[in-house]
């Protein structure tokens, strides 16, 4: 196949949507040159020419003029021919967007003035207080909270918002001595001593912490090379990770560090250290205290950026136009509350997840498959039928052919109003492979960039996830590798269609498959909460708690009472009317012991001395043995967890392994539930 790029759509590297082709300027020539104006339907077939698509962006074409484009450093490491499919991918794209209808959602990229962004950055991590001047709890006590160096990343946001601010002369603003109780400057990052700390923010005296590997190799194999060595490195949740950073590299040594190849077996495999209170999963939190994740994640990276001397780079996007209804190209949002009518709880599109479980059920051994695409006019038909048959539950499953499956999946994520992985942040996820030079640097970076996703973006591209890891699984007959499907995925995730392109986002093919690979290998770790964040949490809380009861203790009532008694002199007797604290805060339970409530068995509440072996699936197989004969079939085929509910947090589904009696020293006022995980 043969394509005219006179009139080509434009491509950055940043996210893509539906839109009117528009030109390159100062692109087409050099295409036109090399690729004829006649057209053909199969665009999969005509792999030379995909290949001289290639050869021009890595500047190995026309030798006898001057390169049109320079090669980027991620695009120099990568063979030419090794991207091939990436370039027929987004031809592929690109033609189904041509015969697709016009309706489109815009996506409008404004400018931002002096402080703005900074005023937005401080909104968006909880701190609105500061723009505001309101003394606000909640923005206390994240204060309260910050590392040295996440507090140093809020200064220096807040003396940019306060200088710009000052310049305009639009107010007086607070100083930042006021906030921090430091002066004007800014600590250094050369150098970090950083002491462990464990995950609930309390040191607990003279104990150690006692650590369990996890591999996420153990969940999947990503076919390394029969003979090659697997480079293992260790991480740790225990430190923040802008703390751990010692060493800055130099500039001149980035260059040479970041480039990568796209064999598998050169990614290292990571263990996890898993410490006494375990590991925490994403959705094992409330939604309250993951609210307060994404603040202290945005913070963190914003952290880990400046420690590393890299610009955290964000789009300001208007969303100009969407649609409010259907299946494709509408905001996920609106697409779970429709679904949520349904089925209670959803957390994933029923479109998606309907999408992914044919495919799971019938392509993951067909070959070539998300490579191969189905045939345009069956896609489109498809895609009209599902619009007014799916939800009437007559669309005929049986008909659609997986390669036509793979299509309408890719469809569905490229057709999103915003991009999976938003369009404020694209630019962070491009950055952390081009800018910052190791894979652990790298997977720590995009793992608090997954922590920023919006619950229902991160539950959507975990499911998406992993499918891709099942059709990896499947190399050995859909002949689909790590690094082919991080290729064909890529530009659906990455590419934005709609604005001029420049040069170095043109290159900037290899980064994205790059970052796709990434997603694939380590998701497991990508989707577990850092117990550095968990702990911040917990102070958080307790600092909301403490809040208050001084509030209450002040309160003008109580005083009034407290005054009077005292003037009696008479011993203080409760108050008809008073306020009292939950159950929780005023236990009489004895130290060491906790009462353990199951409210769906038959034995609901349970008291348990704990020792310091004592792990939550002691504590749950010794209910399932109590209650064995008296559970009913429906809460036998639900998986039971125990979790840890209020003190000093919201609610947290506890890991089997985690050990409970160092989980009750971090939060003494906790109750302790055995019930579902939630899906």
């Amino acid at each position: 196949m043969t394509m005219e790029m006179k009139d080509s759509g434009s491509v950055v590297l940043t996210a893509y949507h539906p839109h009117s082709p528009a030109r390159i300027p100062g692109m087409e020539q050099s295409f036109v040159q090399d690729i004829p104006s006649s057209r053909s339907p199969g665009s999969r077939k005509s792999l030379p020419r995909c290949r001289r698509i290639n050869r021009m962006l890595s500047n190995e074409s026309m030798p006898t003029s001057p390169p049109v484009f320079t090669r980027s450093n991620s695009q120099a490491s990568v063979d030419s021919t090794s991207m091939e499919d990436f370039w027929c991918e987004v031809e592929s794209i690109k033609e189904s967007s041509e015969d697709g209808p016009e309706e489109a959602t815009l996506l409008e990229f404004k400018p931002a003035d002096e402080g703005e962004l900074e005023a937005e950055w401080l909104q968006d991590v909880g701190l609105s207080t500061l723009i505001s001047g309101a003394e606000e709890e909640d923005g206390q006590a994240l204060l309260s909270t910050l590392t040295r160096t996440q507090a140093a990343a809020v200064q220096k946001r807040y003396n940019t918002y306060t200088q710009t601010l000052r310049k305009k002369n639009k107010h007086t603003v607070r100083d930042v001595r006021d906030i921090f109780g430091t002066n004007d400057s800014s600590p250094t990052f050369e150098t970090v001593p950083v002491s462990p700390v464990p995950s609930n923010g309390i040191q607990l005296p003279g104990q150690k912490p006692v650590w369990k590997s996890v591999s996420s190799n153990s969940c999947l194999d990503c076919g390394l090379d029969k003979g090659s060595s697997s480079i293992t490195e260790e991480l740790s949740y225990e430190v923040s990770f802008s703390e751990s950073i010692t060493v800055l590299p130099k500039t001149r040594e980035w260059t040479k560090s970041q480039r990568f190849k796209k064999e598998d077996s050169v990614l290292p495999k990571f263990i996890v250290r898993k410490s006494r209170f375990g590991l925490t999963e994403v959705g094992d939190l409330s939604p309250e205290d993951m609210k307060k994740i994404r603040y202290l994640s945005l913070i963190e990276l914003t952290a880990f950026y400046d420690a590393l001397g890299v610009e955290l780079k964000r789009n300001r996007a208007e969303r100009v136009r969407r649609r409010e209804n259907g299946l494709f190209g509408v905001p996920l949002t609106v697409l779970l509350e429709n679904d949520q009518k349904k089925v209670p709880g959803i957390k994933v599109p029923l479109i998606f997840q309907k999408l992914l479980l044919k495919l799971e059920e019938t392509g993951l051994e067909t070959e070539g498959i998300l490579r191969v695409p189905g045939s345009a006019s069956r896609v489109k038909n498809l895609h009209q039928e599902l619009e007014t048959k799916f939800y009437e539950d007559t669309f005929d499953w049986d008909q659609v052919r997986n390669n036509d499956a793979a299509g309408l999946l890719k469809m569905f994520i490229r057709e999103l109003p915003s991009p999976l992985f938003t369009v404020e942040y694209l630019p962070a996820f491009i950055t952390l492979v081009e800018k910052i030079p190791k894979i652990k640097l790298q997977l720590q970076a995009l793992h608090l960039l997954i922590m920023l996703l919006p619950e229902a973006n991160r539950d959507t591209a975990k499911a998406f996830l992993q499918f891709l890891k099942k059709v990896v699984a499947n190399e050995g007959k859909n002949k689909m590798n790590l690094w082919n499907v991080s290729m064909i995925v890529a530009p659906n995730l990455f590419i934005y269609k709609g604005k001029r392109a420049n040069q170095q986002e043109m290159q900037a093919a290899a980064t994205t498959a790059h970052i796709v690979r990434l997603l694939i290998r380590y998701q497991d770790i990508l989707w577990t909460v850092p117990s550095f964040l968990i702990s911040q949490v917990r102070k958080m809380n307790e600092a909301a708690i403490n809040n208050s009861k001084r509030q209450l203790m002040f309160d003008k009532g109580v005083r009034k009472l407290l005054r009077r008694k005292t003037m009696e002199r008479e011993r203080p007797e409760r108050p008809e009317g008073a306020v009292t604290f939950p159950p929780y805060l005023q236990s009489d339970i004895p130290e060491g012991v906790i009462r353990v409530y199951a409210p769906l068995h038959s034995k609901v509440s349970m008291a348990i001395q704990l020792n310091s072996q004592t792990k939550a699936k002691d504590i749950l197989a010794r209910f399932h043995c109590e209650n064995s004969r008296g559970l009913s079939q429906n809460v036998r085929s639900q998986i039971q967890s125990l979790h840890e509910v209020g003190g000093n947090i919201g609610q947290h589904c506890l890991d089997p392994d985690a050990y409970i009696l160092d989980v009750y020293r971090a939060n003494p006022q906790a109750e302790w539930v055995i019930k579902p995980k939630a899906s």
